[in-house]
Order: C-alpha cells, then structure tokens, then sequence
C-alpha cells in the first residue's frame, strides 16, 4: 500500500534530507502551478532526491531545467522496489509530465489472434494479447497494411469469420460461403481434419515457415494434377501465389528462427532517437522510431529503462528476446516484463556478429526519427495562447431529447488523435425536464474535478460565450480550484455545425480568437466538436433504442428484469434471442428446461408478432 507525503509549496524549493524516508517509492516534482512535471522511482528515495538538489553535481542540461522549475515534491511510499517500478509507470501515462521519456504513439500495434481453443479456429485481428489459449503473430505497425494480409488469406484460406457469438447463433451460412470463402462450419457439416489442415497452413505461414509450407503445396499441387484433380490443384496453386505475396515484403535478417525485438538509440542535432525492430521467426517484419528533443545519449539508460517499461505494458506481445544498446542491470524490470508476458524475457546486449548488425539497423532507424514541430497541438497552443502545448484535449457536448434524459459526452484526444477507451457520457437525472444547458455543463466539471487526474491541457466546450462562463465559473467554486484551460467553439450565423465562419472563444475576452476561416486549427477544433456531437446522440439514441427493446422483452411472460438482463449479456441483439434455440436459452446460468421451454415459446409468439 503506497502512503504520501506531501512537501509545502514555496516560491523557492529547498531540500532538507531529513524529511523523506530512506525506503523504496515514488517521488512527484510539481511546478509552481502544481503540475506534475517529473515523476521517478527509486530504491532509496532519501539518496535519490538528494542527488537532484546537491551543488556540482555535473547535470545534464535537462535535468538542471527541471530542478530550476521544482517548486514542491510529493512522494508515495511502496513496499518494495518492483511496486514503485510500476507505480511510476502508470502515473507516466496517467500525468504524462513534460520531462519525462513519455511515448506519446503507445498505441497498441495490430496482432493476429488465432484461436485454437475452438473446435473451428478462427483468424482474426486484435490489438490486444489476453492469455486465453490462442497463438498471436504480429506487430504490424500499419493496421492497413494487416488488414490487406487478413483479407488475401480469408480469400485462400477459408475459415470461417464470424465471432463465436454468431457462429452459436447463425441458422444460415453467410455471404463469405456463396463467395467460397468460408467452408460453413456454422451450419454445415465439415470434416474437422481438412478444417485443421487449413489451419494449420495459416500457422505455419504466420510463423515464418513460408518455405516449407510452399514446398509442402507445391507437392500437393503436382499430385493433384497428376491425378486429374484440377480445382483441387487450382486452389493449391492459388495458396501458393498468397503465401508469397504476403512474405514478399519480410527480409531474412538472421539464421535462427527466434522471435526478438531490436532496440537502438542514435543521438542527432535536435534530440535523442530510438529504432525498433520486430524480428519473428528471423525475419524482420516491422519498424518503429521514436523521438524526444532536447536529450541527448548521456540519457539514453534512462530512455531505455522507461521506454521498455511503457512500451511492452500489460496487453501487448513481449518477445522473450530483447536485444538492448546498453545493459539494463535492472532484475527488478526483467521480472516486471516477464509477469507481463507469463513468461521468462531477457533484455541483453548484442553478443554475435548478427546481432550487433541489427543493433546498427536499428540506430539507423533511431537516426530517421525527427521532431514532429509543426504539430496540430503547437499550431493550436500559438493561435489560443495557451500556456502549453494541449497534448490532452477534452471536448464537451450537453444534449437533451426535448428536455428529458440530459447527458453531458466527453470525447478525448491525445497528441491529435482520439482516445476512443476515455470517452465518457455523463447522466444527470435531477436535472430531469430542466432542458437547461448550462445546468448541466456546470455539473459535469464538479464531477470532472472529482474524478481526478489526468488533468485536459484543453477543454473544448460546445458553446458560445455563456457555456464557457459556466464552466469557469464552476471551476472557480471547486472547493480546491483547478487551472483548466478553456475555450467553446460556436455554429457560425447560419447555425449548421461545419460553416468555415464558426467562432472560438476564450475566457476574458469579448470577441473571438482571429482564427483564419478553413484554416488547419480551425478545422481541427470543428473535427473535435463534431466527434462529441456525434458520441452524445448516438449514446441517447442506443439507450433510449435498448430501453424500448428491453420495455419488449420483458413484456413477455416469463422474462422479468434479471432475466432480460441474463439474455443481453449472452446474445448480442433481441433477433439473436428469437432465432435462438431451446438448447442455446436452457444453457444459460439460472435457467433451467422448463423456464427455457416458456422463454423460447414467448420469444418464438414475439417472432411471428413481428413478421405478421
């Protein structure tokens, strides 16, 4: 359990050794605006934060910038040094300070998921490993590039694409079996064995044993048409042409049939620069560079330390071989990844000749990587004026449906892109038939305050001038006030949403931002307003749908709201429920034959209710 401390905050920062404990934590530097600007960890806190405030100590000239900024220090104490290691990874992503290594692409990279629990195995893609018995290959850093691949083997390989909630409820086959792309095990009645050898073709393919699965079609191709079988050879010939175009782009880069990722770092001009390379099964498959200006390779243990952490968080393959520029002489991280992975991971130098050339391949990447300056986030910060770079941007949209069920949608984008998973809709049910706007968007910022950290470096309102006043003025009641940057964005004179004419503005000023009209940052900010928009009616219109539909359901005789709520949870819409069969109904937790018998009756009246 992690307990804090918490320093006062002065103009100027003086550090007194004797008020932080000589034990393993997290240590947090704010600014004088009470920012997180830094976070670390440490075994010995004490030792740790005394090297940042003692005099000659030879800094680099990033961390002399932040110690000048250190106007109070908060720590948190943990049991041991692996529950700081990853204490102080999470509150990187959460906070994101701006002299931390932060990957700003941590994206999850597409996999593809084979999963080999099932009777008939299905190939899909997914950008997140759960260990649940089934075989993942990948990354791929272009999801186009991965779904290109998936569609030429869905077009040779013909297993089936349905999700297992289909596959249990489809009375029919589908449109990919009149197409031949699919054998039908839905419906149809399909030979396990030639299924399996299907799929173990895809496996062999995706596992880089693309020669001996051509030389093992090649064969089959020949034997085929020696003995007249000519569409049989037809569709060998065709696998063959699809093997070799899916690893037309994959180079051999070393003899072993290891799958290890690379990591390099090459200092430049304006920055530090970090390569990697995903190598399976010897081939090298991907790429990825990334850049953090100011820092140069005095740094790069540190790079590489918190790099390694963020990177291969929980959810993403791990390769149990990283190859490292520098040795992390760290067992408290290699235990860290090897949890993650469920299984044992080495972070080593190159040792052989073939290593050490991929460790040049990839600073070479590290080289290529660059500042990304003329950002849509900077363009932003310069024509708003804001104080900072708005990396986190909040977008707030209140509707109603004619003064009934009010919802307040949050929609949020990182670095310019949308963060789909921290989309939140807010209900406010007291204030029920008020229609009242400003109301609502009143409430949503005391309940954003309370929700805490990560704080928006923007909050975009969907409004004019009087939306943005009720939000500051909301902020400034906060029992401990919060420093939110603002602004609203309104329709221009005709009222519909996307005129190039529509209006920005700020608190403390009477007219609005001189933004160009179609300028980039104006239509960017459009964009934004336009996605929350969108979130927030399509969430009323779902729940208001789903309400209707469950006031149908649990009209029926034998359904009642705990049953209802057990049907939603295991078949995805209510015609899944009438197509279902008694078997699939009785197979359900807390229901047993002779409720399932009614259920299937009433579901079976509603069916022909419906197409009468």
């Amino acid at each position: 359990m992690s307990k804090k401390y918490n320093s006062v905050m002065s103009e100027e920062f003086k550090f007194f050794a004797a008020d932080y404990p000589d034990s393993p934590g997290v240590y947090l530097m704010k600014n004088g605006r009470g920012r997180i600007i830094y976070v670390g960890k440490a075994k010995r806190l004490r030792r740790r934060l005394a090297s940042y405030f003692q005099k000659n100590t030879g800094h680099t000239p990033k961390t002399k910038a932040l110690v000048a900024q250190v106007r109070s220090v908060d720590i948190l104490l943990t049991g041991t040094e692996k529950e700081a290691l990853l204490l102080e990874s999470g509150l990187i992503k959460k906070h994101r300070p701006r002299y931390n290594v932060v990957l700003k692409d941590d994206k999850q990279y597409v996999l593809f998921k084979l999963d080999k629990r099932s009777e008939f195995p299905r190939l899909s893609m997914t950008r997140k490993v759960v260990r649940d018995g089934s075989v993942y290959f990948g990354p791929f850093t272009s999801s186009a590039a991965a779904r290109t691949t998936l569609k030429l083997l869905g077009k040779v390989f013909p297993l089936r694409k349905c999700s297992d909630g289909a596959f249990r409820n489809r009375v029919r086959p589908c449109l990919y079996y009149d197409i031949h792309q699919c054998f039908a095990p839905c419906v149809r009645d399909v030979d396990s064995n030639m299924y399996m050898d299907q799929v173990h073709r895809v496996e062999m393919l995706l596992s880089g044993k693309s020669g001996e699965l051509v030389g093992s079609l090649e064969k089959k191709m020949a034997q085929a048409s020696a003995e007249m079988r000519f569409e049989q050879a037809a569709e060998y010939r065709d696998q063959i042409r699809a093997v070799k175009k899916t690893v037309e782009g994959q180079v051999a880069v070393i003899h072993d049939r290891r799958d290890r990722d690379v990591v390099g770092l090459a200092e430049t001009d304006a920055g530090l620069g970090l390569g990697l390379l995903f190598i399976r099964q010897g081939r090298l498959l991907d790429q990825k560079h990334f850049f953090w200006p100011g820092l140069t390779l005095d740094e790069g243990p540190e790079v590489l330390e918190s790099f390694l952490v963020q990177f291969y968080g929980a959810g993403r393959f791990i390769p149990p071989l990283i190859i490292a520029p520098h040795d992390v002489d760290n067992e408290v991280l290699a235990e860290v990844l090897a949890d993650r992975r469920t299984d044992s991971v080495r972070v080593v130098v190159p040792h052989s000749t073939q290593e050490k050339k991929l460790l040049d391949i990839a600073r070479s990447v590290a080289r290529q990587a660059k500042e990304k300056k003329d950002t849509i986030t900077a363009r932003l910060q310069k024509v708003l004026r804001l104080v900072e770079e708005p990396l986190r941007i909040e977008c707030i949209d209140a509707s109603h449906l004619g003064g009934t069920d009010m919802r307040v949608g949050q929609v949020v984008f990182d670095a310019g892109r949308r963060d789909k998973a921290a989309s939140r809709l807010y209900a406010f049910p007291e204030l029920e038939g008020a229609a009242d706007d400003y109301a609502a968007l009143a409430a949503w910022t005391v309940r954003r305050v309370e929700s805490g950290p990560p704080w928006p470096d923007l909050v975009l309102i969907d409004g004019g001038r009087g939306q943005i006043s009720a939000v500051e003025k909301a902020l400034s009641e906060c029992v401990e006030p919060v420093d939110w940057e603002l602004a609203s964005i309104a329709k221009g004179p005709s009222r519909r949403a996307g005129e190039l004419e529509d209006l920005i503005f700020r608190p403390g000023r009477k007219n609005p931002m001189p933004l160009k009209p179609g300028s980039a940052e104006l239509l960017f900010l459009q964009m934004v307003r336009d996605t929350a928009h969108r979130f927030v009616i399509g969430r009323q219109r779902r729940a208001r749908k789903k309400a209707v539909l469950n006031s149908e359901l649990t009209s029926l005789p034998g359904i009642g709201p705990k049953t209802a709520r057990t049907l939603w949870d295991c078949f995805e819409s209510l015609d899944a429920m009438v197509e279902a069969g008694r078997g699939d109904i009785e197979s359900l937790p807390g229901i047993g034959k002779k409720k399932a018998a009614q259920i299937h009756a009433a579901l079976q009246g509603l069916k022909k209710a419906r197409s009468s």
